[in-house]
């Protein structure tokens, strides 16, 4: 027991500094690139974010449970359009969603993070299905950069190259993937602590996968998301968490059916969570749509709706 809390201590001051050290070197990379901050936080972190999605996939399908890849990226995603949002505006900054490029992502990851669920009415996410929603992914990235309005950006009136050397973008390019290591390692120190507490607990499958794995590799992207947001950087914010709810949903669950068909034959610790996914994706996309921002009392719907969501798990 005092293993794993020294292993939660450690990881959860590993996931601090590997923060700011991607916020300090995504913005520099940015800036370099001639990029907006939303695309290099979708592309950078909502991969990096989706790595431990995609190594639990690898992993359930080795051990004959691809049904437990499902459940943490369903899960993932309520918790990505809830709680991460919510804690973001309690720290008084409000997220404005007024370009249209962020209100056409926020359709489109509305739509990512409910596609799963009606392609698996059936009870199985198969080969076809999983074809698909890597062809929605794809289609998403072509979309973003079929106009280039949509992903570049000048700063300072100057194109970024005028501005930093190659060999400066190089070494924030190196500063980004240590913060990545570094965020990987403590999102596994971290998952693994909360697992063998919940085995302690004698939580089902299911359940482990939809609330405490699914909270777990969602730590890095909410851990960034409030730093970036303390920075003012409110584009890598909105970029970090709408990637991280369209590349689990459509990449990772999609290489995952591919390989191996995910059947699920109880729906049970499945039915709660699809339903709340449903609710938070609606009021997420309202509240993009209404005031193209979200202000804290929307943030505070949002977490009562994942405080919720969890009592109801905990008590079904």
């Amino acid at each position: 027991m005092i293993l794993y809390i020294s292993i939660f201590l450690m990881s959860c001051l590993a996931l601090s500094f590997a923060a700011k050290l991607l916020i300090s070197s995504l913005t520099k990379i940015a800036v370099f690139l001639g990029w907006r901050e939303f695309v290099v936080a979708f592309f950078v972190m909502a991969f990096a974010g989706s790595l431990p999605n995609l190594f639990l996939g690898f992993s359930s399908i080795l051990h004959g449970i691809p049904e437990l890849s499902f459940a943490d990226v369903v899960g993932g995603n309520i918790v990505d359009l809830t709680i991460a949002i919510s804690l973001v505006t309690f720290l008084g900054k409000k997220l404005p969603a007024k370009s249209k490029m962020v209100q056409s992502s926020s359709l489109f990851t509305v739509c990512a993070a409910l596609l799963p669920l009606l392609l698996i009415s059936d009870g199985v996410l198969g080969r076809e299905d999983g074809i698909l929603l890597i062809g929605i992914f794809v289609l998403y990235v072509v979309w973003l950069f079929s106009k280039k309005e949509r992903f570049t950006k000048v700063y300072n009136g100057r194109k970024v190259s005028a501005i930093k050397g190659f060999k400066i973008f190089i070494k924030d390019l190196a500063r980004v993937i240590l913060g990545l290591i570094l965020l990987l390692l403590a999102a596994e120190g971290i998952i693994r602590t909360a697992i063998f507490l919940a085995e302690k607990l004698n939580l089902s499958l299911g359940l482990i996968g939809i609330l405490v794995v699914a909270l777990g590799n969602s730590l890095p992207e909410i851990y960034f998301a409030i730093t970036s947001a303390r920075s003012d950087q409110n584009w890598m914010v909105l970029g970090d968490l709408m990637g991280a709810v369209i590349v689990p949903s459509t990449l990772v669950l999609g290489i995952v059916a591919l390989i191996s068909p995910i059947k699920i034959t109880n729906f049970t610790p499945f039915t709660i969570a699809r339903f709340f996914l449903i609710i938070s994706s609606l009021f997420f996309l309202y509240f993009i749509k209404t005031e193209r921002e979200i202000t804290k009392k929307e943030g505070s719907i949002l977490f009562l709706i994942y405080i919720l969501f969890v009592t109801c798990q905990l008590t079904k």
